[in-house]
C-alpha cells in the first residue's frame, strides 16, 4: 500500500467500505477513534495517513502545506502545488489498491473527509463512481470533476467554524449544485469539529446509501 492506513472492522461479513480522510495536522489514529461511535453494519472502515509530516504538530500529517498565514479569506492556486499533486496521485493509487485487496469496488465505497481531508474528497473522491461522499467542515481547493455515476454527497459545516469560514462551505455547495451533484447540505451551530450530531449524520447517510 502506498499509504499507511488503520483498519476498523465492526462487521466480519462487511461488503461495503467507509474511508475516512483526516485533516491538516491530524493523523489516521485521530479519525479512527470515531469508528467506535459509528456502529455501521455491513461496513469495513479504513483511515489512511496523509503522506507528508506536519511541520509543527508532532505526529501530525498533512495532504499539502498552506501558504504562511493563510486564513481561507483569499484565493490561492493549491492545484499548482507539487505536494498536492503528489498526494492526489498517491490517494488515487491507494484507492485502487484498496478496491483490489478488499474486493469492495468503488461503487460500494463511501469516502468521508474532514477539513483538508474534505478538500481531498472533493478533489479525488468525486472523480470516482463512489456510493457516496461526505464533506465535513471541508472546502474546495480545485475545480471538482464529478463522476457521472457518483452517488449522493453530504456536506456538513459549522456556522461558527473559526478555521474554514462558512462562506467557503457556501461556495463549495453552490459549485456542486451547479454541476447537478446529488447534494444534501447541512449546517449547525458548531465550530470546526465532528460533533455527536455530525456522527449521527454520517451514520444515517451511510445507512441510507442504496447499496
Amino acid at each position: 500500500m502506498v499509504l499507511r492506513a488503520i483498519a476498523k472492522e465492526t462487521d466480519e461479513a462487511a461488503d461495503k467500505l467507509l474511508i475516512g480522510l483526516h485533516g491538516w495536522g491530524a493523523n489516521a489514529e485521530d479519525l479512527a477513534t470515531l469508528a467506535d461511535y459509528l456502529p455501521l453494519r455491513g461496513f469495513k472502515m479504513l483511515f489512511p495517513d496523509a503522506p507528508f509530516p506536519h511541520p509543527h504538530a508532532p505526529g501530525g500529517r498533512m495532504w499539502y502545506g498552506f501558504p504562511m498565514g493563510y486564513d481561507f479569506q483569499s484565493e490561492h492556486d493549491f492545484a499548482q502545488q507539487a505536494d498536492l499533486q503528489e498526494s492526489r496521485a498517491l490517494l488515487q493509487q491507494w484507492l485502487g489498491q484498496v478496491a483490489e485487496e478488499t474486493g469492495i469496488p468503488t461503487e460500494r465505497t463511501a469516502i468521508a473527509g474532514f477539513s483538508q481531508g474534505g478538500a481531498m474528497t472533493l478533489d479525488v473522491g468525486l472523480q470516482l463512481p463512489l456510493a457516496g461522499a461526505l464533506i465535513l467542515s471541508g472546502y474546495l481547493h480545485s475545480a471538482p470533476v464529478p463522476n457521472a455515476d457518483l452517488g449522493p454527497v453530504l456536506m456538513v459545516h459549522g456556522r461558527q467554524d473559526p478555521v474554514v469560514p462558512i462562506a467557503r462551505a457556501h461556495q463549495s455547495r453552490d459549485v456542486l449544485k451547479s454541476q447537478a451533484v446529488d447534494l444534501t447540505y447541512q449546517e449547525y451551530d458548531m465550530g470546526h469539529e465532528i460533533s455527536p450530531l455530525v456522527l449521527r449524520e454520517i451514520r444515517l447517510f451511510c445507512e441510507q446509501l442504496p447499496i
